[in-house]
């Protein structure tokens, strides 16, 4: 019988899958500023900022960032920076050839959103004493505060459309129409829950840093 073992990558393998994320980014960035696109010059660049947040994380705040955190973190920003560039020798990118591709990157990216919230969250509710959150609680909370956060990234991409057109540029974020995103805020709603549900067991570690974190400033 098959168990999680089998399935779930190796520390290592998920370390070097990483790796293998990171330097297409690079490669996706070249072909971005090789075409002249500054919409995917943006993306990746913007992606390969958020990979090294882990890292940064982990040696200035003493946050562990294990293999499958980063792997988690890469996985969603290469989604969204792949889905900007496009198959090779494809005219159109992912998000406009794929339907699901767009909704995929947002459930990705509502999950690393619901994360951080998540952690926080627990982190404020093992340091505050007289305090107690029960998870129903946390997990009504981590839907809105994702909710909220999707409500934000809609608007900026609306923003950034219209400043487009009046610049004459191509816009860096493009929205789809109104019911592709409802559609967004169910699959930002699918995210949230899921670190809802399953947050706890992978990111105590976190958690707990988080926590120390505030302990030592209330000391």
């Amino acid at each position: 019988m098959t168990s999680l073992a089998d399935i779930v990558p190796s520390r290592k393998r998920q370390r070097q899958l990483t790796y293998l994320m990171e330097i297409g980014l690079i490669g996706m960035l070249f072909i971005g500023i090789e075409r002249g696109n500054g919409g995917i010059v943006i993306n990746t660049g913007v992606a390969l900022l958020v990979t090294q947040l882990p890292p940064l994380l982990e040696r200035d705040y003493e946050i562990p960032m294990d293999p499958r955190l980063t792997l988690w973190i890469t996985t969603a920003v290469f989604l969204h920076a792949f889905g900007t560039v496009g198959l090779p020798g494809a005219t159109a990118t992912l998000y406009s050839q794929v339907w699901w591709w767009d909704h995929m990157t947002h459930a990705l990216s509502a999950s690393l959103v619901a994360g951080v919230g998540y952690a926080t969250v627990r982190a404020f509710d093992e340091h505050a004493q007289g305090v107690h959150l029960p998870q129903r609680f946390i997990a009504v909370f981590i839907l809105l505060f994702v909710i909220a956060f999707g409500v934000l990234w809609e608007i900026l991409e609306f923003a950034i459309a219209l400043a487009a057109e009046a610049l004459g540029t191509r816009a860096v974020l493009t929205q789809y129409g109104l019911e592709d995103t409802m559609l967004d805020f169910v699959f930002n709603s699918i995210g949230a829950l899921i670190v809802a549900t399953w947050g706890g067991a992978y990111l105590s570690n976190v958690t707990s840093a988080i926590r120390e974190r505030f302990d030592s400033r209330a000391g």
